[in-house]
């Protein structure tokens, strides 16, 4: 009789550890379940934001400034250029999405070659400054960036003796110091960081007139290349 009872209690012991395995695979289900739940609202949704997206033209005002170069020969007849540093400064009045009233500013400074003289006078002083204004035109663009086109007539004033010793301009082939009439063609090249910040380079030719008060005198056209790179500002002021 104590066979059956010893096969008995096995029997019980198997089935009870069988019914508890679906009960503790019920268990653990949940709690798998709540913690993916937890991640996902956790980890939050990645929100993506355009910074160019306000970018309209639609801006009355801008103003620029960047460090600036200029070729520049400071006499007629001289071989050897001048390689000058300084700084552009531009602002626009925009009448139309297109069309605007462009005003600059410039300032050139550094040294020039001189002619052949007995008074070992070598690489003087010598700068030149230009204020001019005239229209703009705003070509192709979009949000990423423009090509901009301009035309500026104005000033030019020109300062080649202060560095000569007291000796005429005559002595090194240069200019005389003057103000004399200048232009400049050109445009600007932008590339928008923001509705408001620009990267901008401005390659230009300079036009010139300066004259000699020596010897055979005349006026004479020098045309340069000049190219400034810095950053512009448009106003959140808006044409109407």
């Amino acid at each position: 009789m104590r066979l059956p009872v010893r096969s008995f209690l096995c029997s019980a012991v198997v089935a009870g550890l069988l019914a508890s395995v679906p009960c503790a695979h019920g268990q653990v289900q949940p709690a798998v379940q709540q913690t993916t739940s937890g991640q996902t609202t956790g980890n939050g949704t990645y929100v993506s934001i355009d910074p160019l997206a306000n970018v309209h033209y639609d801006n009355r005002w801008d103003v620029s400034l960047g460090m600036a170069y200029d070729h520049m020969k400071a006499g007629p007849t001289l071989l050897q250029g001048s390689n000058l540093g300084g700084l552009d400064l531009d602002g626009s009045y925009w009448v139309s999405r297109h069309w605007a009233l462009e005003g600059s500013g410039r300032a050139y400074v550094g040294t020039s070659g001189a002619g052949p003289n007995p008074y070992s006078i070598q690489g003087p002083f010598v700068a030149q400054y230009l204020f001019v204004a005239g229209p703009e035109w705003l070509g192709p663009h979009n949000k990423h960036g423009a090509l901009i086109a301009h035309a500026m007539v104005g000033g030019s004033y020109g300062e080649f003796e202060r560095d000569l010793r007291g000796e005429p301009p005559s002595a090194v082939d240069f200019y005389p110091d003057q103000l004399a009439l200048g232009a400049i063609v050109g445009g600007h090249i932008d590339l928008n960081r923001s509705p408001q910040w620009v990267f901008r380079v401005t390659p230009d030719a300079v036009i010139t007139r300066y004259n000699i008060n020596y010897g055979a005198k005349y006026t004479q056209t020098d045309v340069n290349f000049a190219i400034s790179v810095g950053v512009e500002y448009r106003f959140k002021s808006k044409r109407r």
